[in-house]
């Protein structure tokens, strides 16, 4: 596959005023243009022109456009993982699953906006002889809103980018999308963004339904969330820039939502009779999920909540083992290694904060870190429950249950919590739990949360800062509700109902 350096806008490949050079983990260095707020602008404007015949196709001609997308992504497969592995660093294994996640996503959507249930159609019929007043013919459906952003995320070039579930949701809801694509994988964001183009080319779609913006510094970001033809953001990224990002979506004339899945410690409680049972075992799958891809995974569980004793020691001695033989990995960029080496810094300067295990490593490389600290320093320091990306744990060993209750009351708001337990836990477990639905999207048993199902059962999202929208998921079909909206319709002719409304009139 040959790689051109440009932007993709709406049909037509387009080179910007400069360049960057990509800063691979290995192989080659290439040239890309960079963004700029000029193209976000004709982007949007392509979308929103789309948006007048794509977003009142029929179903079957958006499930046949997603389902064209992920033939032409597997066509280009290898090429795919050839160069997201050297961009990312990360193994072909990983980019290989991630690619089958990737279609399998995009197929999935299709077949669900296929079914309609998604539409939530209903319907009132009139009452003209209601009394005291009549009651009007009602039809209620659900309608896309219109050009969608989505920013593509550091540690899923595939899954979370540009073809990824921001993006499939979108398509499938009928809302036209521009991307800005993630500077540290431009290579796979560009191959991805050609089977796209051959995909919407193939099934004769208007072009601006996609467009693709490489590089460019925040105005890019900032030009394309304020713009006034877009109408929702999909982003999953770091709490800073994603909070940013929001801020300036609340500060539009017209303010649009922000669905941004910023980051999550994901705390692991492992009640008292698991641990004596089973210590050793989940501290071998705690260590293996905390440095699963160096633990680049938003859903990576990072803290683990033991009640103090002989099993406790024995599940910390077991973790810091395990994570002694684990190397050094390679991180998706120099930045991002960087801040994993500035928050375990700053732990390790945390009063009360116990070095258990540290190793120095190369600039793009993170060895795993272990700490431990004690429920009450936990509880006076809110700055202990913030997220480090990579492979880093941290023990808290609280005095008593009741301790536990309080570290569970006081966190901010998760992705996910684990209960790691066996059946003579559950009365702590039950207690705990009503406390662990308030905090995050999803609660799991005797698992680690790092694998996430895409199906239509599945949250990923939680309470700030976790997301910035409670109410929703990036994850699971239910995604597409970030970008539709009810319309109801009253005493309009059937004949000029949308067509998936005329069969209920």
């Amino acid at each position: 596959m040959t790689l051109t350096g440009k932007h993709y806008l709406a049909g037509t490949w387009m080179s910007g005023d400069s360049t960057f050079m990509s800063t691979p983990a290995s192989g080659p260095a290439r040239e890309f243009s960079v963004g700029t707020p000029a193209l976000v602008d004709s982007a949007a404007r392509a979308a929103e022109a789309a948006f007048e015949s794509y977003g009142y196709s029929s179903r079957t001609e958006r499930a046949a456009l997603l389902d064209r997308i992920a033939d032409e992504i597997d066509a280009r497969g290898d090429a795919i993982t050839e160069i997201g592995s050297q961009e990312t660093g990360l193994p072909e294994a990983r980019l290989i699953g991630e690619r089958g996640r990737t279609v399998g996503q995009l197929r999935l959507f299709a077949r669900h906006i296929e079914a309609g249930d998604y539409l939530d159609r209903k319907h009132d019929t009139a009452l003209p002889q209601r009394t005291p007043l009549p009651r009007p013919d009602l039809h209620l459906m659900q309608r896309p809103i219109g050009p969608v952003a989505v920013f593509g995320a550091s540690n899923f070039p595939l899954a979370f980018s540009v073809a990824g579930g921001d993006t499939a949701a979108a398509l499938a809801a009928g809302c036209p999308v521009v991307v800005k694509g993630h500077g540290g994988h431009p290579g796979t964001s560009e191959l991805v963004a050609q089977a796209i183009a051959a995909a919407i080319e193939a099934c004769g779609v208007h072009p601006g339904v996609f467009s693709l913006i490489q590089g460019g510094a925040r105005d890019v970001g900032q030009a394309l969330v304020q713009h006034p033809l877009i109408r929702a953001v999909g982003f999953t990224g770091s709490l800073g820039g994603g909070r940013a990002l929001f801020d300036l979506c609340a500060q539009r004339p017209e303010p649009i939502p922000f669905f941004g899945e910023l980051g999550s410690v994901n705390p692991m409680f492992l009640l008292p009779h698991a641990v004596t049972a089973r210590g050793a075992t989940l501290a071998a799958g705690w260590v293996g999920a905390l440095t699963m891809g160096a633990g680049q995974f938003c859903t990576n569980p990072g803290l683990a909540i033991v009640i103090g004793g002989p099993e406790a020691d024995a599940f910390v001695a077991a973790a810091t083992e395990a994570l002694a033989a684990v190397g050094a990995q390679t991180m998706l960029t120099d930045g991002i290694a960087d801040a994993y080496r500035s928050g375990a810094c700053r732990l390790q300067q945390s009063d009360g904060v116990r070095d258990l295990l540290t190793t120095s490593c190369d600039l793009r490389e993170a060895a795993p870190c272990l700490f431990e600290t004690t429920g009450k320093a936990w509880l006076a320091n809110e700055t202990l429950g913030e997220e480090v990306f990579g492979p880093l744990g941290l023990v808290v060993r609280v005095s008593a249950f009741d301790e536990m209750l309080a570290l569970a009351r006081a966190l901010q708001g998760q992705l996910t919590c684990t209960l790691q337990l066996d059946a003579a836990d559950n009365a702590q477990a039950r207690a705990l739990l009503p406390i662990l639905e308030r905090k995050a999207g999803r609660v799991l048993a005797n698992g680690f949360p790092t694998g996430v199902e895409v199906s239509d059962t599945m949250v990923h999202g939680g309470p700030y800062p976790a997301s910035t929208n409670f109410g929703a998921t990036s994850v699971g079909t239910m995604s597409i509700r970030r970008f539709l909206r009810p319309v109801c319709y009253q005493n309009i002719p059937a004949d000029l109902l949308p067509a998936d409304l005329q069969v209920c009139a």
